[in-house]
């Protein structure tokens, strides 16, 4: 599958955090979605676990960012317990987009419209390089680990549930 690696295939809202992050990194962009990370996977051609989904759920009413590998799924209750809260749910689209800036399929980790906080599996960090959108959902970048949690000011956790 092709893909343009040009700056311009990132969002502008993630582009302009690049640039205010004095971050250079390879976009890329395909031509069909990379909306999940099965897909993201398959297009830049790595393990399923080295794509980082990024998944906005609501705890107690506020916004949390959660980073984790694409084979897994978010265990509720381990961010619950992490964040102190009572209650923790996905996020509707309109708050992931009211949060972000972006729509489900294209969340970033980092260069979100409002400061959230930011939980991110352990397991990311088993990986050399990891994968990440790019603000859309035909668009990804890749970033060591600690590098991304730390740009996306993440809190290292284990928030991570049964494979997907």
């Amino acid at each position: 599958m092709a893909s343009d690696t040009s700056d311009t295939a990132a969002h502008p809202r993630f582009a302009e955090a690049l640039r205010g992050l004095g971050l250079d990194v390879e976009i890329r962009r395909f031509p069909d979605a990379t909306r999940t990370a099965v897909e993201a996977a398959e297009a830049v051609g790595c393990e399923l676990s080295q794509i980082v989904k990024s998944l906005v759920f609501e705890a107690d009413g506020k916004p949390v960012v959660v980073l984790v590998d694409g084979a897994s799924r978010v265990d509720v209750e381990r961010v619950r317990r992490e964040l102190g809260a009572g209650a923790v749910r996905r996020a509707s689209a309109a708050l992931v987009r009211e949060t972000t800036g972006y729509a489900i399929g294209g969340v970033p980790p980092f260069g979100h419209r409002a400061r959230t906080r930011v939980l991110a599996d352990r397991r990311l960090l088993d990986h050399g390089v990891v994968w990440a959108a790019a603000g859309t959902p035909h668009t990804v970048f890749p970033l060591d680990p600690t590098s991304l949690i730390a740009h996306a000011g993440g809190t290292v956790a284990d928030v991570r549930g049964t494979t997907a």
